[in-house]
């Protein structure tokens, strides 16, 4: 029984025995049945300084977290996590060997994913890993009491409680690249399908999913229990609500919109262009977002962050370029 419901108009055929076209996907929900997932756009050379001060850092960056409680910043690279310190300056603290796909702040703590498990690691240094995995773990976040973990080469989204795999929620999904929590409702991003999934966790089950957009990278979730995703490919940042899911808003963002980090405190959402080296500031709270800020970048901007206490922007570049910091 199919209970996907599509958040796109669908061109159907008009006349009884008509065809419809042999271009159209076959699948509803991917833009076509031969699939790449969306990337990065490839930044051209900056020419523009970048706002804010830079620190030095020639390793690529590939994924950055703030822990608030102790204004930490965890940035990896390649076979390492990197701490940093934010005060009037971004003071390095340590460098702790791990490979990160990703980095989720989780109660006073960042979860790495990476290699073939999840490691909890503290802004003092200090790690625990959580589980290990068959497969490519690529993202963690923490719902109802128990860590859920996006494994893409596996198709499925893991529910780890004390520190074991209690099951795998599979089916509909062709790669889980992101995992999400609300609070209430937990989704997974699917870059290959191109969609947005809802989770029945208790009951293990891939529920409905949305199209998101032409090429959907990244995702957030902000205080109103919405799901912000960057389309990359379609340059707009979508909204979904959820329970129902349901697609809420469609904005144009010229540029190749790619990271996107959340302030809670003022419902900005930063979102890096990585066409033009800059990171544009959203209002979120309306029933559009409303472009506040923008600012030029250090090159190939492809992780964000926010100080929610303070406003700050902190941008990496995916091409050694360093870490910028952006005071408003």
């Amino acid at each position: 029984m199919l209970r996907r419901k599509v958040a796109v108009l669908v061109m159907v055929c008009a006349a009884v025995g008509a065809g419809c076209s042999s271009g159209q996907p076959s699948d509803e929900l991917m833009v076509t049945d031969h699939p790449v997932a969306a990337v990065a756009a490839v930044s051209p050379p900056a020419t523009t300084p970048p706002a804010g001060t830079v620190s030095a850092l020639s390793d690529d960056v590939t994924a950055m977290a703030f822990e608030p409680r102790t204004r930490t910043l965890a940035v990896a690279t390649k076979g390492s996590v990197r701490l940093y310190r934010l005060a009037d300056t971004l003071t390095p603290t340590r460098t702790v060997p791990l490979t990160a796909e990703s980095l989720t702040v989780d109660g006073g703590a960042f979860l790495v994913a990476g290699a073939n498990k999840v490691t909890r690691l503290t802004p003092d240094g200090d790690t625990s890993p959580t589980a290990e995995f068959r497969g490519k773990p690529v993202s963690a976040t923490t719902y109802d009491g128990r860590t859920l973990v996006a494994v893409r080469d596996e198709r499925a989204v893991a529910v780890v409680k004390d520190d074991r795999v209690q099951r795998m929620i599979s089916g509909d999904l062709m790669s889980a690249d992101q995992v999400l929590s609300t609070g209430k409702s937990a989704v997974v991003l699917d870059r290959l399908r191109n969609a947005v999934f809802q989770l029945d966790v208790p009951g293990a089950d891939i529920q409905q999913g949305l199209r998101a957009g032409q090429g959907a990278t990244n995702a957030v979730t902000d205080r109103f229990g919405r799901v912000l995703v960057t389309d990359t490919r379609g340059g707009a940042l979508l909204a979904f609500s959820v329970d129902p899911l349901l697609m809420r808003q469609n904005y144009p963002v010229p540029g190749a919109p790619y990271a996107i980090a959340y302030d809670r405190e003022r419902d900005i959402a930063w979102v890096t262009l990585t066409k033009t080296n800059e990171v544009v500031g959203y209002e979120v709270a309306g029933e559009q977002p409303k472009e506040k800020y923008r600012f030029p970048t250090v090159s190939q901007p492809n992780t964000v962050a926010v100080d929610p206490s303070s406003g700050r922007v902190l941008v990496a570049s995916g091409t050694g370029d360093g870490i910028q910091v952006i005071s408003l």
